[in-house]
């Protein structure tokens, strides 16, 4: 019988102490930060996961994870946060109809709160994934945080461009599903779900469309996010003890499908926009984000695979924009036979992408 790799293990970090460090937002949401500490260092680097996944993503034990390649090249103090939209809280379940603009208001700033209690004054380098890229350039960019020393935003950025079938279910999808299905999230997991319940006959209906693999998380994750079979990476790019066992499902759960509305704002707008301008606790941050990006100084290195079935040129686009803002401050690499997520995730990123964000981070660290 095949291992199945445990939920939340720490088995895919060795020679570092591992420390959990629980913080609240100004919402009153209880969020942590996870420090793997090799050596002391000048740089800091802090990893942001994207909607549905967490921390758990730059850790995997099935192949050399970025938190292992970063503290095996120098960067011996590398710290991992979930936000509220990681997959280890229940928040994504809970219907509370949360938004990017709450991300980049409470959970950004005091993410590097907390962590500056504890790193003070050292050099922050921060690489973030999907829409946890995206929020925080929000959050950054819109005058929530400082003192960031560079950022690597992989997939997307202020930007969101989606493929024409992912357009339509942003635009219906999360009607249909809350008022038509009572659904107010997807799970990968639905098709544990009793026989015959909606998330059961959800499930089994998706996975008619997807023949390409035998794994329903998988077919449920293409629904979820993007247009392609799958959408989210390109099977061969991933190990295969990460796509059985439920290990998808562990990596990438439950989404509150109140994102989407907001995503689905960003997308006709082509840039990232409040949800609802009029929300009080959302007035210190910019209507308009991407107008607004002109006045910080932190250079970004645009990550994307050239095979984005996600986000498609979303970072080639945002790359374009901030360098109009910033002539020659802002980077850009697209990966030849890579996705959305298996540039961070990948059974060969460390090989194929991990040395390009090295190379970023190492020319802006001291």
């Amino acid at each position: 019988m095949e291992h199945r790799i445990p939920r939340y293990t720490l088995d895919g970090v060795r020679g570092a102490e591992v420390s959990v460090h629980p913080f609240a937002t100004e919402d009153e949401l209880g969020l942590t930060l996870t420090r793997f500490h090799a050596a002391d260092a000048d740089d800091v680097v802090l990893l942001v996961h994207g909607l549905t996944s967490s921390s758990d993503m730059f850790i995997m034990p099935e192949h050399r994870n970025l938190v292992s390649f970063l503290l095996d090249s120098g960067f011996g103090d590398v710290w991992a946060l979930d936000f509220r939209m990681s997959g280890r809280f229940p928040y994504n379940m809970e219907t509370r109809r949360h938004t990017l603009d709450d991300i980049a208001a409470f959970d950004h700033p005091a993410a590097m709160t907390e962590l500056r209690r504890h790193v003070g004054a050292r050099r922050i380098h921060v690489i973030a994934h999907c829409l946890g890229s995206v929020s925080f350039q929000m959050s950054l960019f819109g005058g929530a945080l400082e003192g960031v020393s560079s950022m690597v935003a992989n997939s997307v950025g202020l930007t969101p461009r989606v493929p024409a079938w992912a357009r339509v279910k942003l635009r219906y999808g999360p009607f249909l599903l809350e008022h038509g299905l009572g659904l107010p999230y997807l799970d990968p997991r639905f098709h544990d779900a009793p026989p015959f319940s909606r998330r059961w006959l959800l499930a089994r209906a998706l996975s008619l469309f997807h023949p390409e693999c035998r794994e329903p998380a998988c077919h449920m994750q293409s629904f979820m996010w993007g247009s392609g079979k799958p959408a989210m990476y390109r099977h061969g790019n991933i190990a295969r003890e990460t796509h059985v066992h439920q290990r998808l499902a562990d990596l990438n759960g439950a989404a509150d499908v109140a994102y989407y509305r907001h995503i689905a704002k960003m997308v006709a707008a082509g840039r990232a926009v409040k949800c609802d301008p009029g929300t009080p606790s959302h007035a210190g941050l910019p209507d308009d984000y991407l107008a607004a990006a002109g006045g910080a100084d932190t250079p970004v290195l645009f990550v994307t695979g050239d095979r984005n079935n996600v986000f498609t040129d979303s970072n080639v686009v945002c790359h374009r924009h901030m360098s109009r803002l910033a002539p020659g401050r802002h980077e850009l690499q697209v990966i030849p036979g890579y996705g959305h997520i298996d540039t961070l995730i990948g059974k060969n990123a460390h090989v194929d992408v991990f040395p390009r964000i090295l190379d970023f981070l190492k020319r802006h660290s001291g």
